[in-house]
């Protein structure tokens, strides 16, 4: 597995529940740009239509050599799962305060470009903090452990 892309912003904004492997419909230039690793995840969120998986707000930059036959950025890419996979998340969806966001992006062992999609609840603003001062605390350890040392 090659890591691409990671949605950092996912595990502070969310707190992960489950997550779960899934392939993505691609146009040639946009899989030559991932290739590259120009592809963002930031602002991105998956949504349910019509039982069917779509990422919304993905931005591909376009590859530079596909000149004319290039690809919008924001398009909608649908998500490849199965079809019971699709029905559990929209169970779980459907409970208070749940939703799907993108978190990683990665090339699998037979080079196909593929998605982890995690289950996650919003996290509240002193959560957040929390997680800041935490965060904050172990950096603050490790450079006092380092500083031992020497």
């Amino acid at each position: 597995m090659k890591l691409i892309s990671k949605n950092k912003k996912a595990t502070f904004n969310y707190e992960i529940i489950e997550s779960l492997e899934a392939g993505i419909v691609l146009l040639g230039s946009e899989v030559k740009s991932i290739r590259d690793g120009k592809i963002s995840l930031k602002e991105s969120y998956i949504e349910i239509k019509e039982d069917e998986v779509f990422l919304i707000n993905c931005h591909i930059s376009p590859y530079e050599a596909a000149n004319r036959f290039n690809h919008d950025p924001l398009r909608e890419r649908k998500m490849l799962l199965h079809r019971r996979e699709i029905k559990r998340l929209v169970g779980k969806v459907r409970e208070k305060g749940l939703t799907l966001i993108p978190t990683k992006v990665f090339l699998n062992e037979k080079g196909k470009v593929k998605v982890e999609i995690a289950l996650g609840k919003g996290k509240r603003t002193y959560q957040k903090r929390d997680a800041i001062k935490e965060r904050d605390r172990e950096r603050e350890m490790r450079a006092e452990m380092k500083k031992r040392w020497r």
